[in-house]
């Protein structure tokens, strides 16, 4: 079968094998070979009747027929897309988001014009309109659409609670972060509920594994804050504890020596604002990146405060750190429970205990994020559950 693209002037040849399986009858015609050397002598005797198919008794078990396998229907559908100055980076180069889109879905996708025609499986047909129908929305709006945006949508496509989150209504409006770069909109299910958190809660603990978007969920928050002038400060803090590994003294002043455990909150920042305002914004003390050790004593007002890497504070320092809350303030605290990195382990951790202790308190919101949540690659999810289990 061929895909045809009358306005892009290529084509992409998809090869289908069909395999055809005849069943045989299980006879001991099949099962042993009649062939015999010469010189050999034919067992007999109890040999043969070991050999032999017994019957089975009266009151011996019969082993039930296998359950027919469900029927698996197939459906075709055509979407049509109106502007298409926006089919180009719908459909990737050389079709490469369809071949995502198909790929992990099982369906089969070509296009003609402006419409695109969908063949598989009936539910999985129903679910790659949706993601190419989102796919579209994304780009109308003027957002990126890569192929992490796309494996986002996928793994997002079964969960009802989506339907509406982009565009909203008037009782629930969008679930999205707007910034200076970008528009953050959710990448999983979890993430759903964590920005709706964030704009509700006076303290979140974020709990999960690597690339579920934690710390860079909060980032854009708080940048969005400080843009609309809800809050005047960021302050961005983690401890300064190596991930089981001794570096020694670090050459430089404080802020050399410290740089290098913060680098994932300016990666953060740079991605949300130009790099250039955030320098200014640095100097001038809108944004600041400091250890946790330089929270004591501080009253942190109008500000919005994030400590990355929690699970790597003491009960000490956590308690020091929450009670820093001030007036106009939310403060969010992230961590993976599982990478612990202090001497004692899970027992000394400081964010395990205060989650014990708060989860539940009025104006204290707590997500766990799981392996599922994954969106950095699909692959990072498989590392989680291979090191972790499937209930990671």
């Amino acid at each position: 079968m061929r895909r045809l693209k009358g306005t892009f002037g290529y084509s992409r040849v998809t090869f289908h094998h069909h395999f055809h399986l005849a069943s045989l009858p299980l006879t001991d015609t099949c099962l042993h070979s009649t062939y015999q050397p010469k010189g050999r002598i034919q067992p007999k005797g109890p040999y043969k009747k070991h050999m032999a198919r017994k019957p089975a008794k009266a009151d011996q078990a019969i082993s039930p027929s296998p359950m027919p396998q469900r029927e698996i229907r197939r459906a075709k559908a055509d979407v049509t897309f109106e502007d298409q100055s926006l089919l180009v980076p719908l459909f990737g180069q050389f079709d490469a988001h369809l071949v995502q889109v198909e790929n992990r879905l099982g369906v089969f996708i070509s296009a003609r014009g402006n419409v695109i025609q969908i063949e598989g499986p009936e539910d999985s047909v129903a679910r790659a309109r949706d993601i190419l129908n989102k796919m579209y929305d994304r780009l109308a709006m003027g957002q990126d659409l890569g192929s992490g945006a796309i494996e986002a949508l996928i793994a997002m496509s079964s969960e009802p609670t989506l339907e509406g989150i982009l565009r909203g209504s008037p009782d629930n409006p969008p679930v999205m972060i707007r910034t200076r770069k970008k528009t953050i909109v959710p990448r999983s299910a979890m993430q759903i509920e964590y920005m709706r958190q964030l704009a509700r809660e006076d303290v979140i603990f974020a709990l999960g594994p690597a690339g579920t978007g934690k710390t860079y969920v909060a980032v854009a928050q708080a940048v969005s804050q400080l843009i609309t002038g809800s809050v005047q400060r960021l302050i961005l803090s983690r401890p300064a504890v190596e991930a089981g590994e001794k570096l020694g003294f670090l050459p430089g002043d404080m802020k050399d020596k410290v740089d290098p455990y913060l680098r994932p909150l300016y990666d953060a920042l740079n991605d949300c604002m130009p790099p250039e305002q955030v320098e200014r914004r640095i100097s001038s003390g809108e944004i600041e990146i400091a250890p946790i050790a330089f929270m004591r004593g501080r009253t942190l007002a109008d500000a919005f405060v994030i400590l990355d890497e929690a699970q790597n504070t003491t009960r000490e320092q956590m308690k020091m750190f929450l009670t820093r809350f001030g007036q106009n303030s939310r403060m969010v605290v992230c961590g993976d429970p599982k990478q612990v990195d202090i001497p004692g382990g899970d027992r000394a951790s400081g964010l395990i205990d205060a989650v014990e202790k708060l989860e539940g308190i009025e104006g204290i919101g707590v997500t766990r994020f799981t392996r599922a949540d994954v969106v950095r690659h699909p692959i990072v999810g498989r590392i989680v559950e291979a090191y972790e289990g499937p209930d990671a």
